[in-house]
């Protein structure tokens, strides 16, 4: 998962980290760059962007294989056509593979799209607010994305901010002052905020109300129950792949209710009928997801992605915090650690905040 891990300089105090799972240190993603690098090279660029981010390694070669001649179809999958039966076996695999990593439910359809998270800020109002005659929707507005998420909302329906005004996102509101509408569609939250450094480590109970989340940060980062949701979204750069695809896992009785207004490629109804493929789709992303997804597979799932995350994220985290010197810097450097960062990758990042402390400590 992302590690928001701070800024680099000293200050009189500072904020503890809501979360250990995102370290938020530039707008630019940090790098740990050699002069020269090959794919064959023993060193590389470690990326610790906040997306795209790093893939494993086992994948990018895997990749680099099948890149001219998929399996020996004779072509590559760039160029494979959507509606050919290979690519159906694509899609179908990567489906399975979200299925059983998260133990989705029958009665979950899982959807591929295009349009990112963003993309989601339109869709989810758009399938589910008219879910109620109101059209209303209530929302949890913890950091940058849920704050995006809550004002495009509002282009089709009423928005209502169910907790008091933050002044500034550093925590979760106290649940027992968020105000739920029996007559929302739906409550909405973001599980990661990536710009703020802010994670939920809750599920929030909302009294049985249709529960969506944007996951896209720590989307199979751990393991989650998906029965309490009834839309999940993630975009697959993060944590699952690479640009170009959104995962959405959406319960089926919520199908059917898209305002009249939604475009077709939006609706989940329409999306889920053709097995993804109502239009060209993002293919050689799909293909990707699904590699990064057998990879965390063999690597012990998502439990284990959760171990991994929590080792790296310490490993940081006990450097800032017996630094005396770093401090919690939003909009400053950012190390993202997702699934794909190795605890060798971290180890160069620790290695270099070490460096850089006996440099410059006053």
């Amino acid at each position: 998962m992302g590690t928001p891990a701070r800024c680099w300089q000293k200050a009189e105090g500072r904020r503890r980290p809501q979360t250990r799972t995102d370290l938020a240190i530039s707008p630019l993603p940090l790098c740990c760059v050699p002069r020269r690098c090959t794919m064959d090279a023993p060193t590389q660029v470690v990326n610790f962007g906040p997306g795209p981010a790093k893939l494993p390694r086992s994948v990018l070669l895997e990749i680099q294989k099948e890149l001219l001649d998929y399996k020996g179809v004779g072509i590559s999958v760039l160029e494979m056509s959507h509606r050919s039966s290979d690519f159906a076996k694509i899609v179908n695999n990567t489906e399975n593979l979200v299925r059983e990593l998260l133990a989705v439910p029958d009665n979950y359809k899982v959807i591929f799209v295009q349009g990112g998270g963003s993309g989601q800020f339109s869709a989810v109002p758009l399938n589910l607010i008219g879910l109620k005659a109101g059209r209303c929707a209530d929302y949890v507005v913890t950091g940058a994305w849920s704050a995006k998420a809550a004002e495009e909302a509002k282009k089709f329906g009423t928005v209502t901010i169910v907790h008091p005004k933050l002044g500034s996102y550093t925590k979760i509101p106290d649940p027992s002052t968020w105000n739920l509408s029996p007559d929302a569609s739906y409550v909405y939250y973001c599980a990661n905020e990536t710009v703020h450094g802010v994670e939920f480590d809750f599920i929030p109970d909302v009294k049985g109300a249709v529960l969506v989340c944007d996951m896209s940060s720590n989307f199979l980062s751990k393991p989650v129950d998906v029965s309490k949701f009834g839309v999940i979204f993630a975009g697959a750069q993060k944590n699952v792949g690479s640009a170009g695809v959104t995962v959405v896992i959406v319960r089926e009785d919520l199908l059917g209710f898209a305002l009249r207004e939604c475009p077709s490629i939006l609706d989940y109804k329409v999306q889920a009928g053709n097995n993804s493929l109502y239009n060209t789709p993002s293919c050689f992303s799909i293909y990707v997801m699904g590699l990064v997804l057998e990879w965390i597979k063999n690597n012990g799932g998502a439990a284990a992605m959760e171990k991994l995350s929590s080792i790296k994220s310490q490993m940081i985290y006990d450097i800032i915090d017996n630094s005396q010197g770093f401090y919690v810097s939003v909009g400053g450097i950012r190390a993202s650690l997702y699934n794909a960062v190795t605890i060798e990758d971290v180890q160069k990042l620790a290695a270099f905040m070490k460096n850089f402390l006996e440099m410059h400590q006053l």
